[in-house]
């Protein structure tokens, strides 16, 4: 088990399976789902949760999947994740919950029928005694796990369930697959809009191949451990560094075809007018405006020029 900051009156904790909750776990309000990106259609219900949680005296659970279900049975043909395990966790316990407790997605977890799932996760596991689920929310193998069974099953072991109403912005349904359309075509207003707040991508700076410092180009690589992203592209960005100085830049997300030695894409952020030593330090990166799309060059001098133009590019940007 480890911990991460959070406002809850409670000491926030992040639980990793089924196999570390404790006795003092037992008694709690659970949400369940998926929760990529925890827009504002998910902290509508994670309000339900905080205010039901400080109206019975018991922690809040959010009940999330690594990997996320459609990601097991999709592989590398699932959707695009809008955030990591430990951005969503943080964005949950900012958004209200007391504790995140991951489940590993799994044969054995995907077998549950929803009956089982019910029992061994929800009432062994957790003791719940109020669930909040989305509208839209279904479990268990045999897909049988809806509101209504919810319901029936509620009565069976002594908990309460209610579920949340769809939440619209512009008369459309909030939802991850309407911020992963609007980040592929760029559109980080919308994007902000449906999320509550700007769209980052935060992570550990690790080491490349050192190309752009050859170059005098530096950049902060974050590796994105994942097979897709929303973006795609060169963009103007914002970097929030630990030292909590907000730095201009400008970033490629994707594969480097020039170089072509990825297959998982990563984020490269060269910071404008910035000089010091980021390795291992952790970065949020906000994303402005896109310059262009990730191309495959003849060459590393035209990928090099190319570079010195979308740094010329960002420049304009911010200077407009």
């Amino acid at each position: 088990m480890s911990k991460f900051p959070s406002a809850s009156s409670l000491e926030p904790q992040f639980i990793r399976g089924m196999h570390n909750l404790r006795p003092h776990h037992h008694g709690s309000v659970v949400t369940i789902g998926s929760y990529d990106g925890v827009h504002l259609g998910h902290q509508t219900i994670i309000r339900q949760v905080a205010a039901k949680s400080a109206e019975l005296q018991l922690a809040s659970v959010a009940v999330v999947f690594e990997p996320q279900p459609h990601e097991f049975f999709a592989g590398e043909e699932a959707p695009a994740r809008l955030m990591r395990l430990r951005e969503k966790a943080l964005s949950l316990f900012d958004a209200g919950v007391d504790r995140v407790c991951c489940l590993q997605f799994n044969q054995a977890l995907r077998s549950l029928s929803a009956e089982e799932f019910v029992r061994q996760v929800l009432v062994d596991g957790l003791g719940v005694k109020h669930l909040v689920i989305g509208d839209d929310f279904r479990f268990g193998c045999d897909r049988s796990g809806d509101y209504e069974f919810l319901k029936g099953a509620g009565k069976r072991y002594g908990f309460e369930v209610c579920d949340t109403h769809t939440y619209e912005v512009d008369d459309e349904r909030v939802s991850s697959t309407r911020i992963r359309a609007a980040l592929e075509r760029a559109d980080f207003d919308l994007a902000g809009r449906l999320l509550g707040k700007p769209y980052t991508v935060s992570g550990h700076v690790g080491y490349g191949q050192q190309l752009g410092r050859q170059w005098d180009v530096p950049t902060a690589n974050v590796h994105l451990r994942r097979y897709r992203s929303p973006l795609n592209g060169v963009f103007a960005v914002r970097a929030q560094l630990p030292d909590g100085r907000a730095v201009n830049g400008v970033a490629n997300v994707g594969v480097r075809p020039t170089i072509g030695e990825k297959i998982k894409p990563i984020l490269e952020v060269h910071l404008l007018d910035f000089d010091g030593n980021l390795y291992g330090q952790m970065i949020t990166v906000e994303f402005l405006h896109k310059l262009r799309e990730e191309q495959k060059f003849e060459s590393l001098d035209l990928l090099k020029a190319q570079i010195y133009r979308d740094i010329d590019q960002a420049r304009a940007y911010f200077s407009a």
